[in-house]
């Protein structure tokens, strides 16, 4: 900060006039990412959904009349990228001309921008982007990484690999990942099962957990394949293999059956990624539906909430495992008081020109303010619309 800036905050300060800075410029990016090979869980053999192919993802750039800047994202899977991104572009003039500190404000500002669509899904979700780039920008502000900004209670977290263990993947190759996997730093190993045969998990299970040793963390994500009966039975059967946790294995709105099956279970039973809202996850934590919650921050309005559904987490005693988007969980985990998990996911690689470090089974917080992330030249080449207001700085 200069001097200038220095004695205009000095100023400011002495004229009771609090703002110091504020929003003049939004650039939002819609980019389509594509992946290198078609993806299969258990929605696709299930019939349930096609193999995905590619993430879109909503991008956020503010900016300030100070020369300050944020990037923040969201995204969508398979199907609502083109939604999102439209109601990010009806939202984002609100925007201009306030305080970009007063995150919970504009976050109340964007939601009552686009009332009529209500509180949950596509809506949050578009305004998630917004308020991930206020954070980021907040923290650069102030020369911090985000997790220390908030409160870091560790600077690394334990971490788990999935994207080396889809259904459409030969269990060979799924070997030869997990062996790569603990190679490069990750400490634990997820795998897809809810295959319609489910002897097939039972094998494919089998095989990783013979591969890999009693000692490595192993989880399983069914990915809300199962009806009540067969998650209970494949649960049971599933206990033998000293499983971190069962994820999903109901549908995401099940809270009554992941209660009965947490409570009937030895192995804990995680779910929350499909939620949409804060008050979506309070519901399973009021019927003791988990014992790990999964919550996304860009599914669930951003970074704000985030932090108001991690209090609740707290204060129930659950522990937190974020779902994909490690590039913002890390320093969410990382300021969560519990000792949490956050998902590997190497698809996001492309996108940013910087790497999360993993080592001794951990990803570490780096030194970079803020997010710690920038775009990528091939990431502005997948763009497939942008739309700015305002003026920069």
């Amino acid at each position: 900060m200069t001097t200038t800036t220095h004695a205009a905050a000095r100023a400011a300060f002495q004229a009771g006039e609090a703002t110091l800075d504020t929003i003049c410029w939004i650039r939002l990016s819609s980019v389509h990412l594509p992946l290198a090979t078609p993806i299969s869980d258990a929605k696709v053999l299930t019939g349930r959904q096609r193999p995905m192919t590619e993430v879109a993802f909503l991008f956020a750039e503010i900016g300030t009349k100070g020369g300050h800047t944020g990037l923040g994202f969201s995204y969508a899977k398979r199907a609502g990228g083109p939604g999102q991104f439209a109601h990010a572009k009806e939202i984002a003039p609100v925007l201009i001309g306030e305080d970009p500190s007063d995150i919970g404000k504009l976050w109340t500002k964007l939601c009552w921008a686009g009332a009529s669509v209500g509180r949950s899904g596509l809506s949050t979700q578009a305004i998630a982007a917004f308020d991930v780039a206020l954070w980021d920008l907040k923290a650069k502000r102030a020369g911090l990484p985000l997790a220390k900004l908030l409160g870091a209670h560790r600077d690394s977290v334990r971490c788990y690999n999935t994207s080396g263990g889809f259904l459409h993947t030969p269990v060979e190759q799924v070997l030869d990942n997990a062996t790569a996997t603990l190679a490069s730093g990750i400490g634990g190993i997820k795998i897809k099962v809810g295959s319609p045969d489910r002897r097939e998990d039972l094998r494919r299970l089998t095989a990783v957990r013979e591969h890999v040793g009693d000692d490595i963390p192993l989880m399983v994500d069914a990915n809300q394949q199962w009806d009540r009966p067969t998650a209970q039975r494949m649960g049971r059967a599933f206990e033998e293999f000293g499983l971190v946790w069962i994820e999903e294995p109901l549908d995401a709105y099940d809270a009554e059956g992941h209660a009965a099956l947490a409570a009937s279970l030895d192995t804990s039973i995680a779910t929350g990624e499909m939620l949409a809202s804060v008050a979506e996850h309070y519901e399973l934590i009021r019927h003791k539906a988990a014992d790990i919650l999964q919550p996304d921050a860009p599914r669930i309005g951003g970074i704000t909430q985030f932090l108001k559904l991690a209090a609740l987490a707290e204060h129930h005693h659950l522990s937190l495992a974020p779902h994909f988007a490690m590039e913002i969980h890390l320093h969410l985990a990382a300021a969560y008081p519990h000792e949490p998990w956050v998902e590997h996911f190497d698809w996001l690689e492309p996108l940013f020109n910087e790497r999360l470090e993993t080592s001794n089974g951990r990803m570490h917080v780096s030194a970079r303010p803020g997010l710690g992330i920038t775009l990528t030249d091939r990431a502005r080449g997948w763009t497939q619309e942008t739309f700015e207001v305002g003026t920069p700085g």
